[in-house]
């Protein structure tokens, strides 16, 4: 029961990479999340700005994602 030595002629294609940016944001966008509860947990008003810090880089985040979907189906393709 080994290999039957017959190949598939459908090349299977890799998910593109993460962007190194993305993560970035994605980091920064779970340490705001994280500095939002503990500000709101000890009672502080600084909270909202850690809210909208973590909406930003989440935004920021879904955009480089999409872009580097993009850029990877872009220099991908065979007609391109």
């Amino acid at each position: 029961m080994g290999d039957t030595g017959r190949r598939s002629s459908v090349p299977r294609k890799e998910p593109a990479p993460m962007p190194r940016i993305a993560l970035y944001t994605l980091i920064v966008c779970v340490l705001a999340v994280t500095a939002a509860v503990v500000s709101f947990v000890q009672g502080s008003w600084l909270g909202i700005v850690w809210v909208l810090l973590a909406g930003l880089t989440s935004n920021m985040t879904w955009y480089y994602l999409k872009r580097g979907k993009a850029e990877a189906a872009r220099s991908g393709s065979v007609t391109g």
